[in-house]
């Protein structure tokens, strides 16, 4: 049976994770989130409350997929909030993807923090499945605010890829922020192509690096989005929408955005500066 994506389909949370204080990964049986590519997100409906874009995760369970939600506004608490058994309502996948070519890379770099780490497990998952080597380094302010560590090294067992967890404070891994990191291993190691997620102004530092440095890269976008089908208009970044341009920009898309890594839209659409 055909089923129309921009349709609203009902799931059932199966298994609950608690990653965090605050963020939780939500497991669920849906076959087509299932068979998304790394990178695209689902529009999310928690009833009565509003609809919100989540980067799809990835699950072990064929025919389940999974979404991390970080308690944070209205929206975002009352989806932490579900429990085992409660209902959502989804659709998608909406959104491009990241671009793989097993021909020209041999060894990538896999840079997150927060939940920006979750499209970016799901691009491990598929690089593994396809025997090309990679580096994911993870960012945190502190250990306890690390999200998926004991999925991402299990993801790289029996491989030659490897994790690496900076915090801010020290108190896991290196001490520092994830760029740090960044400027370490690259001196090492030469690499075919970045891959990041995460807050903005550290993409854009990423960004920044991989210029610098000679690597192309490839950063998912995050922007506020209301309907996820490139209609409302309120993901714009200069002249792209967000959720039907991308969320996956390249090195050249980026170089003409002025705004990135400079302003973001509120609710209203009004701009502000970071």
């Amino acid at each position: 049976m055909l089923i129309n994506i921009n349709y609203i389909r009902t799931v059932k949370i199966d298994q609950e994770i608690k990653e965090s204080p605050t963020v939780k990964t939500f497991i669920f049986k849906d076959p087509i989130a299932f068979r998304s590519k790394p990178g695209q997100f689902l529009m999310v409906w928690i009833p009565r409350v509003e609809e919100l874009p989540m980067s799809i995760m990835f699950s072990f369970k064929p025919d389940y997929s999974a979404i991390s939600i970080r308690k944070h506004g209205i929206g975002s608490t009352k989806l932490f909030d579900k429990k085992i058994g409660d209902i959502l309502g989804i659709r998608g996948p909406y959104g491009n993807s990241f671009t793989v070519s097993k021909k020209l890379q041999k060894n990538v770099l896999l840079v997150g923090g927060g939940t920006g780490l979750v499209p970016l497990i799901r691009l491990a998952d598929f690089l593994k499945r396809n025997n090309i080597k990679y580096t994911l380094i993870i960012g945190a302010k502190t250990k306890e605010e690390i999200l998926f560590y004991n999925l991402a090294k299990q993801l790289v067992t029996n491989t030659q890829c490897k994790v690496i967890v900076t915090t801010e404070d020290g108190s896991f891994g290196i001490q520092g922020r994830v760029t740090d990191g960044i400027m370490d291993i690259i001196k090492k190691e030469n690499f075919d192509m970045i891959y990041t997620c995460g807050p903005e102004l550290m993409m854009k530092n990423i960004f920044m690096i991989s210029l610098e440095n000679s690597i192309p890269i490839q950063a998912s976008l995050e922007r506020y989005m209301k309907c996820g089908i490139g209609i409302c208009a309120s993901c714009c970044i200069n002249d792209k929408i967000v959720c039907k341009d991308g969320t996956i920009f390249d090195q050249k898309q980026l170089s003409k955005m002025s705004e990135f890594g400079k302003v973001f839209r509120d609710k209203s659409g009004r701009k502000s500066r970071y």
